[in-house]
C-alpha cells in the first residue's frame, strides 16, 4: 500500500509539474504576443501620427496654392482692367481729335479739346506706370507659383 501511495504521490507530482511546465509556457508565450501586439499598436500609432503630419502640411500646401491662384487672378484682372481704361482714353481722344478735324468749331472749344486731349494723355501715362507696375506685379506672383 505504501507503495501503490508513493507511486500515486509520484504520478501526481509529474502530473503538476507538467501542469506547472504548460502553465509557464502559456504565460511566456502570452507576455511574447503581449510584447508584440504593444509593438504593432506603437507601430500604428506612429504611421497613423506620421499620415496626420504629412495631411496637415497637404492642406497648408493647398491653403498657399489657393492663395496664390487668388493673388494671381486679381493681378490678371487688375491688369485687364488698366488696360482697357488706357484703350477708353485713347479712344476718347481720338474722337476728340476727329471732332476738332472735322467739325467746324471755334477757337474757345478747341482749346477746351486740347485741354480735354491733354488731361487725357495725362491720365494715360499713370496708366501705363501702372500697367507696367501690374505687369511686374504679375510676373512675381507668376514665378511664386
Amino acid at each position: 500500500m505504501n507503495k501503490i501511495f508513493k507511486t500515486l504521490v509520484f504520478l501526481f507530482l509529474l502530473s503538476s509539474q507538467s501542469f506547472f511546465a504548460q502553465q509557464s509556457s502559456n504565460t511566456s508565450e502570452q507576455l511574447e504576443r503581449q510584447k508584440i501586439e504593444a509593438q504593432i499598436q506603437k507601430s500604428l500609432q506612429e504611421n497613423q501620427k506620421k499620415l496626420d503630419d504629412k495631411m496637415d502640411q497637404l492642406k497648408k500646401e493647398q491653403k498657399e496654392l489657393e492663395s496664390k491662384k487668388k493673388a494671381l487672378s486679381k493681378s490678371e484682372s487688375n491688369l485687364k482692367s488698366t488696360k482697357e481704361k488706357i484703350s477708353k482714353l485713347e479712344l476718347a481722344n481720338q474722337k476728340i481729335e476727329n471732332k476738332i478735324a472735322t467739325s467746324p468749331v471755334s477757337d474757345e472749344e478747341i482749346q477746351k479739346q486740347r485741354i480735354k486731349t491733354k488731361e487725357n494723355e495725362v491720365t494715360i501715362q499713370k496708366l501705363k506706370l501702372t500697367q507696367i507696375s501690374q505687369e511686374k506685379e504679375l510676373e512675381k506672383v507668376m514665378s511664386n507659383i
